[in-house]
């Protein structure tokens, strides 16, 4: 009797344990088909075109008094081809699988949470979410695309801050009738410099019903991963408005670094719109890019449309139309693979698969 009563004992306590503590596998495999048509002609299998192809753990326990410790670790992959070079601005081609969409722990209560690592910026959540195609595939905003990295070209050199900061530390606040925030400082962790490739950054939200609303602020430290001289500011806005047979959603960001060879100034504003069709969600967005070096202007207009269908919760299908035209002698963005030539314009389609897991 007293061997099963100590059996049910450490039963009892093992599953109160379990209880208190979760892990969960999650991912999402993506990848369809896609034809571009530019300055030569490009078709293939492509991976995260409707939703970024990743594998994920993520974790909690619960500490108690409403204490709870949680970590995530994150990574992209190509589903055309198994390579583990997807899903985060600056992968390489063959890199093998990493971690780098997302990696951190942390510690959340009633004050919010609080966690280190490598992430998403709080501006970059704050307005991004408004991109009708999710920041992926042919048909996504190009506002914040080009990562931090600074290009050879005069027009096409970038004036960005990073979509994902290292060496975090995050904040996240509880909501405040609606109302929330995000702040991210990242470590520049230099040789010269503790504040060399430091990033600073806030976000604040306001989700009311049908409104939505976001703010994005950011100073990225001597460029960071560029050859840019001094400091680069930029701020963003967003917003939506659900009115149930349609959401409008708009968006407007700006960037500036000041450079030996004059200010270098990027921004852009957008203008989307989705409507539920039959099982699924029709999608349309307008771009305008500018990029401005030393009074030279480069202008870019971007229109997409397209369709997700869902098959399941988990399944859905999709078909997504994008042109692009550079204007003004730039050669600022392009759809992907098959190039551009000066005042160049693209346009291409895709569809495939989306399954999360």
């Amino acid at each position: 009797m007293k061997k099963s009563l100590i059996a049910l004992a450490v039963l009892a306590a093992s599953g109160a344990a379990m209880a208190q503590s979760s892990v969960t596998l999650y991912g999402v495999a993506d990848a369809g088909v896609t034809y571009l048509n530019g300055n030569d002609n490009w078709s293939g299998v492509t991976s995260g075109n409707n939703l970024t192809s990743r594998l994920g753990f993520r974790g909690t326990e619960d500490l108690g008094g409403g204490l709870k410790a949680n970590f995530v670790l994150e990574g992209g992959f190509n589903l055309d081809n198994g390579d583990g070079a997807s899903g985060y601005a600056g992968a390489k081609a063959g890199e093998g699988f990493q971690f780098k969409r997302r990696s951190t722990v942390g510690l959340s209560g009633g004050f919010g949470e609080v966690r280190m690592g490598r992430e998403l910026t709080a501006a970059f959540n704050a307005t991004a979410r408004y991109d009708v195609f999710g920041s992926v595939g042919i048909g996504q905003s190009r506002l914040w695309a080009d990562g931090g990295v600074v290009d050879a070209s005069a027009n096409a050199t970038a004036v960005t801050t990073n979509q994902r900061i290292s060496n975090a530390l995050t904040y996240v606040s509880p909501d405040f009738s609606g109302f929330k925030f995000g702040l991210n400082y990242g470590f520049g962790e230099t040789t010269a410099s503790n504040s060399d490739s430091g990033y600073l950054g806030a976000g604040l939200t306001y989700d009311n019903g049908p409104l939505s609303l976001g703010l994005g602020l950011e100073r990225l430290n001597n460029g960071a991963n560029s050859v840019a001289a001094s400091d680069i500011d930029a701020w963003s806005l967003g917003g939506s408005y659900d009115f149930g047979v349609a959401k409008l959603l708009a968006g407007y960001r700006v960037s500036t670094v000041d450079r030996a060879t004059g200010e270098n100034k990027r921004s852009g504003a957008y203008l989307a719109a989705t409507a539920p069709v039959g099982a699924g969600t029709v999608r349309v967005s307008y771009n305008r890019y500018e990029n401005e070096l030393a009074n030279v202007k480069g202008k870019a207009d971007q229109f997409a449309v397209g369709y997700v269908y869902g098959l399941s919760k988990r399944t859905s299908v999709y078909g997504t139309y994008a042109y692009i035209k550079n204007k003004d002698g730039a050669n600022l963005y392009n759809l992907g693979s098959g190039g551009l030539k000066t005042n160049g314009a693209q346009q291409g389609f895709q569809v495939g698969v989306s399954h999360a897991f």
